[in-house]
């Protein structure tokens, strides 16, 4: 703890008011990295700088409630090329991988970065101040204490925006990263005004029919190997399409490969219309899917990672199961 205090006092001293601040996160944002930038650029406004978030894919739909009037655009909207353009600096969240920034990765030269990520350090620091920190259950738990450490209260807005980051990422604190110090910090943003059954209801027990009849194709596409303790759901570009879904119905399937007795390694492939493959892995035991991840170009967690692969479904498929048997 003293030396993320340390590293994130370095970061505190960087936000004079005024400055124009991009905050960023991994491609297809999930709850922390979503949840991190929009508590991150709440507190930010409010310290008197003009933080906009820009990623490399759209901010989540089933986050959007979080935004509380801040911009969120990706490069490729006029607004998010122009804010890249004249940000003073960068603030990448959840991340400290290059390759999984996608097309902002690339903006970020000979710029001033910082990084506040609490994935197991992987290569290179990612900017001249980095706060890599895999002790912390989330990025959401780094972006509280920025709050603490500066003796600010978060708002409401900010406090949710970090529940729904610190959930999410725990499992609903199922997850080994849940620790004490967890609970201590829901029970904070509690006290604060969250309300935890309103936030249930919003990211777990609100169903689509779209959403129903993906999960329908899906199970009925759900293999388990003869062999290795691995089970595995494979969608086509086309199932979306058909059954009317979006990607935010997408992120409880995996699930169900992995809650099958006896899996250690759950996978979801999603085939993409431009030939590539997208690949959500998850472990239910020790094996490390990051170190899966990142044999096929992406990264995450010992036990949720994942990766966009350059190959068709059948040829990924066949280079996931390879890599898979190198880790069990």
């Amino acid at each position: 703890m003293s030396d993320r205090q340390a590293d994130l006092e370095r970061i505190i001293s960087r936000l004079t008011p005024g400055l124009k601040v991009v905050l960023t996160t991994h491609v297809n944002a999930d709850g922390d990295g979503a949840g991190s930038e929009a508590a991150l650029a709440g507190w930010l406004r409010r310290r008197g700088l003009k933080p906009v978030i820009v990623n490399p894919t759209p901010y989540p739909e089933s986050f959007a409630f979080l935004l509380d009037g801040i911009p969120a655009w990706t490069p490729s909207d006029e607004q998010g090329e122009t804010a890249l353009r004249e940000a003073d600096f960068f603030l990448v969240l959840d991340t400290a991988e290059p390759s999984r920034l996608g097309n902002v990765h690339g903006h970020l030269s000979g710029r001033e970065v910082l990084t506040l990520d609490h994935h197991p350090p992987f290569g290179p620091p990612l900017g001249e101040i980095s706060v890599r920190d895999p002790s912390a259950c989330a990025t959401g738990e780094l972006i509280y204490d920025l709050f603490r450490l500066e003796g600010t209260e978060p708002t409401l807005a900010e406090a949710e925006a970090l529940y729904v980051a610190i959930v999410t990422d725990t499992g609903s604190f199922r997850f080994a990263n849940t620790t004490e110090r967890t609970h201590a910090i829901a029970a904070d943003l509690v006290r604060i005004g969250v309300d935890p059954e309103a936030m249930y209801r919003r990211l777990y027990a609100t169903y689509t029919l779209e959403g129903l009849a993906l999960t329908r194709r899906a199970l009925e596409a759900l293999v388990v190997h003869d062999e290795l303790p691995v089970a595995w759901i494979s969608l086509s570009p086309g199932d979306m399409e058909i059954t009317g879904s979006t990607k935010d119905d997408l992120d409880a399937i995996v699930e169900y490969p992995r809650r099958i007795q006896g899996i250690e390694i759950a996978v979801l492939f999603r085939g993409l219309p431009d030939g590539r493959t997208k690949v959500s892995l998850r472990s239910a035991g020790e094996a490390d899917v990051a170190a899966v991840a990142r044999e096929l170009g992406g990264g995450g967690h010992t036990k949720a990672a994942g990766a966009l692969v350059n190959q068709d479904l059948a040829s990924t498929q066949e280079a996931v199961l390879t890599a898979i048997r190198k880790v069990l």
